[in-house]
C-alpha cells in the first residue's frame, strides 16, 4: 500500500484513535494530517511537472513571439504578409483555403479574426479592411482580392452549412406536418415506383429498411435531416438508389440472378435495413461536417460557398460506398454493424487527410460540381 493510500486510511480512522482527545486537539491533527497528505500528493505531482512546463512555455514562446518573428523576418524579404504569400504560393483548394483560415484566426488583429464569420454579403467590404490594414494596393495586387475572396466564401459558406444542417437535424418529423408527409411519401414512390403504398401506417415500410410500420419514429435521432439525405439519394440517384436497396436484402445476389445464386447454394449474405443503414450515413456525415473532416472536401470541390445539396451528394457517394464497404467486409451477422461502420469512418477520414481529396468529384449526384 502506498504512502497516499496509507495515510488516507489513517485521516478516516482518526475520529477511533482519538476519542481520548477534545474536539479542538482532534480537529488540529486532523488538519496537520491532510497538509501533510496534500504536500505529498503535490509532491508526486509536480516531479511531473518540470518536462510538461518546459514543453508548455516553449510552445507558448514559439506561438507568441517566435512565429510573429519569423512573419515579421518573412514580409522584409519578401515584401509580402502571409496572406499575400500563402495566395501566390498554394494551389487553389483546401490547401489555400485551410492556411488562410487558419492564418485568419491566429491573427493578433481583431479584424482578421472575425473575417472568417462574417455575413456573405459583408465578404467584398472585408477584404477590402483586410487589404488597407495591411497596406496592399488592389491595383498592383488584383489577385489577391480574387483569391481571397474564394477563400472566405468557402469559409463563411462552411460555418453556414453547418447551421443549415444543424437546423434541419433539430427539426423533429411532424405527422402532423403535410410538408414532412408528402417528403415521406415520395421516398417510397422513388424506391419503389412499381408497388403502391397501402396506407400510410403499413408493413410495407419494412420492404424499404425502415423498423416498423410508421417510419416516424426512426427519424427520431436525426431528425428532418435524415429524411432530406434519403430523398434526395432516391430521387437524383434513383437507379443507384434502388440498386442499393434491392442489394441491401441479399448483397450478393447483385453478382448473379437469383436463381444462379441459389443453385450455386452460396452462403446468404448478411443483408441490413436500408432507411435506418440511411439514417445512420446520415449521422457519420454530420459529424464529419462539424468536426470539420469535410473541409478538405467541400474546399476543393464547391468554388465557393458550400451549400446543402453539396452535404447531400456527400451523403449520397457514402452510402454508395458504404453499401459496397459491406459486401466486401462480409460481416457474419448484422451485429457487426458497427464494427464495420467504425471501420468505414476510420478509411473515410484517412482520405479525407489528404489536402488533395474530392470525395465525389464524379459521382452521379456530383455531376453539377466544378472543380477548383
Amino acid at each position: 500500500m502506498g504512502d497516499s493510500q496509507s495515510l488516507h486510511l489513517l485521516v478516516l480512522r482518526m475520529p477511533e484513535n482519538l476519542t481520548a482527545v477534545n474536539g479542538e486537539k482532534r480537529m488540529s491533527l486532523k488538519l496537520s494530517f491532510c497538509q501533510l497528505l496534500t504536500q505529498l500528493s503535490i509532491g508526486r505531482v509536480l516531479s511531473f511537472v518540470p518536462h510538461r512546463m518546459l514543453i508548455q512555455v516553449c510552445l507558448y514562446f514559439y506561438c507568441k513571439f517566435l512565429w510573429r518573428c519569423m512573419k515579421f523576418v518573412m514580409r522584409k524579404l519578401t515584401g509580402r504578409c502571409e496572406l499575400q504569400r500563402i495566395c501566390y504560393g498554394t494551389k487553389p483548394g483546401a490547401s489555400r483555403t485551410m492556411k488562410i483560415e487558419t492564418s485568419l484566426r491566429d491573427s493578433k488583429s481583431k479584424l482578421l479574426q472575425t473575417s472568417v464569420s462574417v455575413h456573405p454579403d459583408a465578404i467584398e467590404k472585408t477584404i477590402d479592411d483586410i487589404m488597407e490594414l495591411k497596406k496592399i494596393n488592389p491595383d498592383i495586387n488584383p489577385q489577391l482580392g480574387i483569391s481571397l475572396q474564394a477563400c472566405l466564401l468557402q469559409i463563411v459558406g462552411y460555418r453556414n452549412l453547418i447551421a443549415d444542417v444543424e437546423k434541419l437535424r433539430r427539426e423533429p418529423y411532424d405527422s402532423d406536418n403535410p410538408q414532412h408527409e408528402e417528403m415521406l411519401l415520395k421516398l417510397w414512390e422513388f424506391l419503389k415506383p412499381n408497388t403502391p403504398l397501402e396506407s400510410r401506417i403499413s408493413k410495407q415500410w419494412c420492404e424499404i429498411g425502415f423498423q416498423g410500420d410508421d417510419p416516424k419514429t426512426d427519424f427520431r435521432g436525426m431528425g428532418l435531416l435524415g429524411l432530406y439525405n434519403l430523398q434526395y439519394f432516391a430521387e437524383r440517384d434513383a437507379t443507384v438508389a434502388q440498386q442499393v436497396l434491392c442489394d441491401s436484402v441479399h448483397p450478393k445476389c447483385s453478382k448473379f440472378s437469383k436463381t444462379e445464386w441459389e443453385k450455386k447454394k452460396m452462403d446468404k449474405a448478411i443483408g441490413y435495413s436500408f432507411a435506418i443503414v440511411g439514417i445512420n450515413i446520415t449521422d457519420l456525415a454530420y459529424n464529419l461536417l462539424v468536426s470539420g473532416a469535410l473541409k478538405t472536401h467541400f474546399y476543393n470541390i464547391a468554388p465557393e460557398a458550400p451549400t446543402l445539396s453539396h452535404f447531400q451528394q456527400t451523403f449520397c457517394y457514402l452510402m454508395h460506398e458504404f453499401h459496397k464497404f459491406w459486401i466486401e467486409e462480409d460481416p457474419m451477422d448484422i451485429m457487426e454493424f458497427n464494427r464495420v461502420r467504425e471501420k468505414f469512418r476510420k478509411r473515410i477520414i484517412k482520405q479525407l487527410q489528404n489536402p488533395d481529396m474530392a470525395l465525389c468529384p464524379h459521382f452521379a449526384a456530383s455531376e453539377g460540381l466544378i472543380n477548383m
